[in-house]
């Protein structure tokens, strides 16, 4: 069973996966003597020595180096631990094959990756489980208790960091796919930015067939050149344009005039061992999760489940939120000692700021900060508000500044390492915060809230959140907002966890934060 994927595939991609994180593209050769097959083989052989190597500490930690029986194995055919691993090895790589673990699609970006990985092992161990206990045979729990975790664990760590060179090499333009957008030139262009600022994903975008008339040159908003205007959805001039652009992906937007029968045969058109195709669906903000494939008698549907707000999912959310806010408030006891401390001997004003901001369903709840600004800040802000909103960074409803005057010599760095957030954590613990969600607004930006963006206070705010590990304080108003109702539809228990350990990057580099 061979791990390399090669033959043609018609995908969905979801275009609110990609994050609006603000990235440039180098302009570097995208050609290199290593390729993604190279990749792929390295993936394969990191994956069995990671495995021998949990196979064997399970064989050793448990039993030494002897190798006995397994307690319940036939008198007449022995079965010892040895080879009982290996076979076990080799139906755990095959698996991980079966399973698509090294497609290319999933190497370098989202979970889906980590969570292959983590089926994989799971349904191995699981019926050797099931088939030990109807076969009556003893397997050492000590052994299984080893090489799970470990095993695991092992795997993880390893595609983490096989992870980390990829996108390294893709940000330096190698490892990339020469990729070209076929749509309208909205939906192309949008489609266009968002790949922009992800150089993770490996596409190189060389240019766009758009299908409506347009003088432009580039795409609005990029240096994307557009390579043809097509007044019509002709499927040989649109393999023409593929074939002249050396197209590796080809990417197809919504638009009026590319009909599914010519998408069809667009696809038909293509060789499948040079050319991939992705269909972007139509919808936007929708999590990949939440959109499954139905199809129905040769045709092709897209359904998209409604979120999910109540329920076991938001009884998990609450048991985890509970358990990490203990957990890090008996942690950050140094930090309950000494920031109040330092706040005092700056300027001799109150250590906390209490402030008035929305929550679930609408409700206003006190939130708890760290002061980082002077005590007459509320004050300074009135007296000053003209001259302070020219100098505002640009988001017409939250009031964010580079620059802003009322925060003290002791607030900027409390600001720039996040540190001001941390008795958050008790608003986390009362209930009326998570740990994960969108921005908690104040009351006088709700007044200004188009009806769409109370969609938001479906779920609880958050201390961390897309927005802050998407620009933070830098983010526009209507990427904040994108970025909120993108969480509040499509949250889930693996999303937070993905957040928090972005958070954590994005906290140390000090991105956004002001």
């Amino acid at each position: 069973m061979s791990p390399i994927n090669s033959p043609v595939s018609v995908s969905v991609v979801d275009e609110s996966s990609v994050s609006l994180a603000s990235v440039d593209t180098p302009e570097v050769p995208h050609r290199s003597a290593l390729t993604i097959r190279r990749v792929q083989r390295l993936l394969v052989a990191g994956d069995l020595v990671v495995i021998a190597m949990a196979l064997l500490a399970g064989n050793v930690a448990r039993f030494g180096f002897t190798d006995p029986v397994v307690a319940g194995s036939t008198q007449s055919v022995p079965l010892t631990y040895i080879p009982f691993s290996v076979v076990l090895g080799l139906v755990w790589w095959l698996l991980l094959n079966a399973m698509d673990a090294y497609r290319e699609g999933i190497l370098g970006t989202g979970t889906d990756e980590y969570q292959r990985l983590a089926e994989a092992t799971f349904v191995v161990f699981g019926c050797v489980a099931i088939g030990a206990y109807l076969l009556k045979v003893d397997v050492s729990r000590g052994y299984f208790a080893l090489v799970l975790p470990v095993g695991l664990a092992g795997l993880l760590v390893w595609r983490w960091t096989a992870r980390k060179m990829l996108v390294a090499a893709r940000r330096h333009g190698y490892l990339t796919r020469r990729t070209l957008v076929i749509g309208s030139s909205l939906t192309a262009g949008d489609m266009a930015r968002e790949i922009l600022r992800r150089p993770n994903l490996g596409m190189d975008l060389v240019g766009a067939c758009v299908t409506d008339a347009t003088s432009a040159s580039t795409l609005s908003g990029t240096d994307v050149p557009v390579l043809r205007c097509l007044q019509a959805d002709d499927v040989a001039v649109l393999r023409t344009a593929i074939e002249e652009a050396e197209a590796e992906t080809v990417i197809i937007t919504a638009s009026p005039r590319l009909s599914s029968r010519k998408i069809r045969e667009l696809s038909w058109s293509l060789d499948p061992e040079k050319t991939s195709m992705i269909v972007a669906p139509s919808v936007v903000d929708v999590a990949g999760p939440r959109l499954h494939a139905r199809p129905v008698d040769g045709l092709s549907l897209i359904e998209v489940d409604f979120p999910q707000f109540q329920g076991g999912r938001r009884f998990l959310k609450r048991v985890f939120d509970i358990a990490v806010s203990v957990v890090a408030i008996i942690a950050l006891t140094p930090v309950w000692l000494i920031v109040p401390l330092v706040i005092k001997a700056d300027d001799r004003g109150p250590v906390f700021f209490r402030q008035t901001r929305v929550g679930l369903d609408g409700r206003e709840f006190r939130m708890w900060k760290f002061r980082s600004m002077r005590p007459d800040a509320e004050q300074v802000l009135a007296r000053l508000k003209n001259e302070l909103e020219e100098r505002d960074a640009g988001n017409v409803v939250m009031f964010k500044m580079r620059d802003d005057p009322r925060v003290t010599r002791v607030g900027r760095f409390l600001r720039a390492s996040s540190i001001d957030e941390l008795p958050q954590l008790f608003n986390v613990l009362g209930g009326s915060m998570s740990l994960v969600g969108p921005r908690p607004p104040l009351p006088r930006e709700v007044e200004t809230y188009e009806a769409r963006v109370t969609r938001k206070f479906l779920v609880k705010p958050g201390i961390t959140g897309l927005w802050q590990v998407n620009g933070r304080s830098a983010l526009s108003w209507e990427e904040s907002v994108r970025l909120d109702l993108s969480y509040a539809e499509n949250w889930s228990m693996m999303l937070d966890i993905q957040i928090l350990f972005r958070t954590a990057k994005v906290v140390l580099r000090r991105d956004g934060a002001y």
